[in-house]
């Protein structure tokens, strides 16, 4: 249980340790850019093996498939609220419009991010082989971005130093309690529900690559990325095989 705690804390740490970054260490965008593009391929990964492929075997296609693309809808859905609230460039490196209710919708969007990802992260414990080190590896490396280009928005926001810290320890917080969460409420689920959640994480983890992560690689990264995330893609697979 507080293995669960520790490793969701370490993959929300990721999005603290991008703030930081960007409060104090100048970083350019292209080298943002690479990191996206490479996360992006490794987060795809872990949806595919850790997440789909093995919800497929436990639970079957049909729990699986409704539960993928049940997270892919609902994502969408929640993306497109905040986005019209001024989170739509969380993971965008770039400045960005500056106003108080967009700097809100940014931490709820980086939250909403956060919680599937940490849930899963809890669940791979109950398998008694420890922790998924692919799911840890690809969220905090997609993590660290974020908190980059967040941070710069709310800077331009107007938010102090101090409650941006705040905001991000916050997320770290809510990341070690959901994965803590996933271990202690599914321990006693079944394999179908179990396939299910974990698709669910999975939609919703394929949808956030697809429409933040990806148009900010290439955006700021131009045509490398495409071998940076084929890399990121390769070194999951590595991690999935060990």
């Amino acid at each position: 249980m507080w293995q669960a705690l520790m490793w969701g804390g370490v993959s929300g740490s990721a999005v603290l340790l991008g703030a930081l970054a960007a409060l104090f260490v100048p970083i350019q965008k292209r080298l943002i850019g690479y990191i996206m593009a490479f996360g992006t391929g490794v987060l795809i990964g872990a949806a595919t093996y850790e997440l789909l492929g093995e919800s497929v075997e436990e639970g079957g296609f049909l729990a699986t498939g409704a539960g993928f693309m049940a997270g892919a809808l609902v994502f969408t859905l929640l993306d497109i609220y905040i986005s019209r609230k001024g989170a739509a460039k969380r993971k965008r490196s770039h400045e960005q419009d500056s106003d108080g209710g967009s700097g809100l919708a940014i931490f709820i969007g980086t939250v909403m991010d956060a919680i599937p990802e940490s849930i899963m992260i809890g669940a791979s414990l109950l398998a008694g082989k420890g922790v998924s080190f692919l799911l840890v590896i690809a969220i905090f490396i997609s993590n660290v971005p974020e908190g980059l280009s967040s941070t710069t928005g709310l800077l331009k926001g107007g938010y102090s130093k101090k409650k941006i810290f705040l905001l991000w320890l916050t997320v770290l917080i809510i990341s070690a309690l959901c994965a803590w969460g996933g271990y202690f409420f599914l321990e006693d689920a079944s394999p179908a529900v179990m396939a299910a959640i974990a698709a669910f994480a999975g939609g919703g983890i394929i949808a956030m690559v697809g429409s933040t992560m990806m148009p900010e690689a290439f955006e700021e990264g131009g045509p490398v990325v495409g071998f940076m995330a084929a890399l990121g893609l390769f070194v999951s697979l590595l991690l999935n095989e060990l």
